[in-house]
């Protein structure tokens, strides 16, 4: 009996913990918080979905866009665009590992210790909650 007690708590903590990592209103208070004073959400049409900093790229698409490739955003560093050359794709896990310390992330990914990103912030906690966020603002 101890073992189905075991069993669907562990189930119960698992469901919570995917649940909180999805969430997609704690990922636009991130946004806002975090975010918005060097990034945008601003559609191709022109709608304004977020109004924030030019200092980054337009965040409209970035799920599943590869790396360094917004052509409306001329001051990726090197480093950036050569992960996206070579296969780099904003997905949950390359998204999670590198908001929370990009410049360590490209240097793990390109093998580069020279490798920087021109993005000093570091997003201490609620990575996949951004992402559910960013995801849930994006194209289809």
């Amino acid at each position: 009996m101890s073992f189905k007690i075991a069993t669907a708590c562990a189930a119960v903590m698992l469901a919570g913990s995917m649940a909180q990592a999805q969430d997609a209103e704690a990922g636009e208070q991130i946004f806002k918080k975090s975010c918005r004073s060097c990034h945008s959400i601003v559609a191709p049409d022109g709608e304004m979905i977020f109004k924030g900093g030019r200092t980054g790229p337009n965040l409209y698409g970035v799920i599943g866009r590869a790396a360094g490739t917004d052509p409306d955003f001329p001051r990726y560093k090197a480093s950036l665009v050569e992960a996206g050359e070579k296969g780099l794709v904003w997905d949950e896990a390359s998204f999670e590992e590198y908001v929370v310390d990009p410049s360590g992330f490209l240097k793990e990914y390109l093998g580069d210790d020279g490798a920087r990103s021109g993005m000093s912030f570091k997003l201490r906690t609620g990575a996949m909650d951004l992402y559910a966020y960013l995801n849930s603002v994006s194209p289809e």
